[in-house]
C-alpha cells in the first residue's frame, strides 16, 4: 500500500482501509466551482511529425486516452466532505499527516471543518500553490493560486518527508 496512489471517489476507498494504517493522504476533492469540469487523458509518443514540442524541441504526438466530465457542483459540499474527511482521519496513523488541496471559494469553511475533526492545534501549515496561467480578467484580481491545508493527527508527531533536490 505504500506510495499508491488512488483515482477515484475516495470515500469507498477509505472505507476499504482499517483504522490507524496509512501515514500520509493528500485529497484534491472536487472544488465546487458550479460548473462542468471535464477532464481529457492524454499520452504524448515521441514522432518526428507530431503535433507537441517538448524538452530540446523533441516532438511528440497526442493520443486521447479518454475523457470524462462532472458537474461540480453540490447542494451540501462540507457534508460531502465531512464524510470523506473523518475517514481519512480515522485511518490516519497516530504520526499520520492529511494534505488538503482546495481553492478560493471553499478553503475557509474547509479549514473549519477541518479543525472540527482534527483539532485546531492539528493545523500545521496552509501552502499556497501559485501558478500564472489560466485567464486573465480586467473586471478582477485573478485568482492565481490554490490552497493545501495541512493536518498532523499529533501536532507534536508527525510524517514529514523532505528531501533537499539540488
Amino acid at each position: 500500500m505504500s506510495g499508491c496512489i488512488y483515482y477515484g471517489d475516495n470515500l469507498p476507498i477509505l472505507q476499504s482501509f482499517s483504522k490507524e494504517t496509512i501515514n500520509l493522504i493528500y485529497i484534491d476533492p472536487p472544488f465546487n466551482t458550479g460548473r462542468k469540469q471535464s477532464r481529457t487523458r492524454i499520452r504524448t509518443v515521441h514522432s518526428e511529425n507530431g503535433d507537441r514540442v517538448g524538452f530540446k524541441g523533441q516532438r511528440y504526438v497526442t493520443q486521447v486516452l479518454g475523457e470524462s466530465a462532472y458537474q461540480d457542483q453540490f447542494d451540501d459540499y462540507l457534508a460531502f466532505l465531512e464524510s470523506r474527511l473523518t475517514e481519512a482521519y480515522r485511518v490516519l496513523t497516530p504520526n499520520g499527516s492529511l494534505y488538503f488541496h482546495i481553492d478560493y471559494r471553499e478553503v475557509h469553511y474547509c479549514k473549519i471543518l477541518l479543525d472540527k475533526i482534527f483539532g485546531r492545534e492539528s493545523f500545521i501549515n496552509e501552502i499556497i500553490w501559485a501558478y500564472d496561467y489560466g485567464a486573465r480578467t480586467r473586471r478582477r484580481w485573478p485568482p492565481k493560486h490554490d490552497n493545501i491545508l495541512w493536518y498532523a493527527k499529533d501536532p507534536k508527531n508527525y510524517v514529514f518527508n523532505y528531501e533537499d533536490i539540488e
